[in-house]
């Protein structure tokens, strides 16, 4: 693990996060994680975003890791996690601040920049699609074949204990079985993840993200609000081997998106910045000191 990362507990919003942290300075970079991660996902990005001037924050988010984990389906409804990303930015006192964000993080980011909940400088997205750029594609069959564990996860309890058997060993095998470079997830890596999705109440929380989107009501809620143009420079980062969404999803995303950059990894998964490192890190790199963006 690299030595300049750290870890503290930041109170924002009435929650503790657990936030591993590098770098200085008043300009923050925000990582948000996915399912079924927790702040370990972005280990290979942090210090590369340390070394261009960012304060780095990657918190474990509400319901993950070693970040609080409140009871009840509404405690994990979208406006609280557009709310909990607002607190972490208040929280910080930065003076600017660049989203970063993979799968679920990546739809909390997507909405962040659409109700412009807090001022963005930048945003970087990464196999997520945008969500109403996403509605013709998602219509398809072949898209609601790949999100059949959306509808599994609305069920009470099974989930959990199917996710949780045998040391929580779905967990791993998820990275493993969807990847493109095992040698990018040995055992220790997926051991972080499992350890985290062990702590008590974890599994729950971690569902209810999309018990709560979907049972509760919060897709509804966002489509009734509606879209309107996000005009922040965002980059989209997409691992063409993802399992569970199609890059069909991404297509039109450039009608909600006024200053849009896209790049498809062909030989990544949909854990793409852990999937790619280096290739992620070019981009990145590119793309924030104004150069030209690597194709791959």
């Amino acid at each position: 693990m690299d030595a300049s990362i750290g870890h503290e507990f930041v109170t924002a919003g009435g929650l503790r996060f657990h936030v591993a942290a590098c770098g200085e300075g008043e300009r923050l970079a925000l990582c948000l994680h996915g399912f079924p991660e927790c702040w370990y996902s972005w280990r290979h990005q942090m210090p590369l975003l340390a070394e261009l001037g960012y304060r780095v924050w990657a918190p474990d988010l509400r319901g993950y890791g070693e970040t609080d984990k409140p009871v009840g389906l509404r405690e994990y409804a979208i406006e609280r996690l557009l709310g909990d990303v607002a607190a972490l930015i208040d929280a910080s006192g930065s003076r600017s601040t660049m989203l970063i964000a993979h799968d679920w993080g990546a739809v909390i980011a997507w909405y962040f920049a659409i109700r412009r909940v807090r001022p963005l400088e930048r945003l970087v997205i990464m196999n997520v699609p945008h969500p109403f750029a996403a509605l013709p594609a998602v219509r398809t069959w072949k898209q609601f074949l790949r999100s059949w564990y959306v509808l599994f996860f609305q069920l009470p309890w099974l989930p959990e204990h199917l996710l949780g058997a045998r040391g929580q060993r779905a967990i791993g095998e998820a990275f493993r079985r969807s990847c493109v470079n095992p040698e990018h997830f040995p055992d220790a890596v997926l051991e972080v993840f499992r350890q985290a999705a062990a702590r008590p109440g974890a599994l729950t929380a971690m569902l209810n993200y999309y018990r709560a989107f979907i049972r509760g009501g919060g897709a509804r809620r966002q489509k009734r609000l509606g879209s309107r143009m996000i005009e922040t420079p965002t980059l989209m980062i997409w691992g063409e081997q993802d399992v569970a969404l199609t890059l069909e999803t991404t297509y039109g995303t450039d009608a909600f998106v006024s200053d849009l950059t896209l790049r498809v990894l062909p030989q990544a998964s949909h854990w793409v910045q852990q999937d790619a490192p280096e290739t992620v890190n070019r981009m990145l790199r590119a793309w924030l000191g104004g150069g030209v963006v690597p194709e791959t």
